[in-house]
């Protein structure tokens, strides 16, 4: 039989709770409760909590595209270890003829070396660069001392060239300010619909230069005048 007159103590919503069973119907049981802090000082302080400013709540990190520096020619090596970790990379590459057992063939390799684009969230950035060891920097802008961060748009026009591996693409390192100058225009067809750049004449020819960042720049081969499309000047 179960001691219906049993007293005993528990806690309950952070208040010491102290009770007594009023039947001896363990399963259907019914108790008075004697609350250590009375019922005006618990309705006070609930109505403290609901008034309390609601903790805002962090907005998710953006990806952003950084531009990193790798020493020793190891770029390849540091896109595979991306690659494994789900990282989005991208390295300029090109086709090359090279030999292979006796024969010719064509291979791709980085255009530029010890350059890699990743995008990545800052913090996860900052965590692969503290703990990789692999060999990489940030490309640092001097103006604000921070690292490069390259903006979507002006990738994703990088990546629409330099993604085609066209052989007859040309590299070059821009001195500031050197594409300052010409109408900004679309490309509306061919290997590089869709990327943006400056037009440029060249030999007589329509060319678009794609840069980025003053990193590097990519010269078109000729386009011709009607596959492009002027854009407004930026602001």
């Amino acid at each position: 039989m179960f001691d219906s007159k049993r007293n005993f103590a528990f806690s309950f919503c952070g208040y010491k709770v102290e009770s007594y069973f009023l039947q001896e119907n363990f399963a259907n049981q019914k108790c008075d409760f004697i609350f250590a802090k009375d019922y005006n000082a618990i309705a006070m302080e609930q109505n403290n909590n609901l008034n309390k400013p609601a903790t805002a709540t962090q907005e998710p990190e953006q990806k952003v595209w950084y531009a990193i520096r790798v020493t020793f020619n190891r770029e390849m090596k540091v896109k595979d270890d991306l690659d494994l970790r789900g990282i989005e990379s991208f390295i300029p590459m090109k086709y090359v003829m090279g030999t292979r057992r006796g024969r010719r063939v064509k291979k791709l390799v980085p255009t530029i070396h010890n350059l890699i684009f990743f995008r990545i969230e800052p913090s996860a950035m900052r965590e692969y660069k503290a703990t990789t060891k692999l060999p990489i920097r940030y490309i640092m802008n001097p103006a604000t001392k921070k690292p490069v961060v390259v903006p979507d748009k002006e990738m994703q026009n990088f990546i629409a060239v330099a993604g085609t591996y066209d052989e007859q693409l040309e590299y070059i390192t821009p001195k500031p300010g050197q594409f300052t100058r010409g109408d900004r225009v679309r490309i509306l067809g061919g290997p590089f619909e869709g990327a943006e750049g400056i037009l440029k004449r060249v030999k007589g020819d329509s060319r678009v230069v794609v840069s980025v960042q003053g990193l590097v720049a990519i010269v078109t081969t000729s386009i011709h005048p009607s596959l492009l499309e002027k854009l407004p000047k930026e602001k």
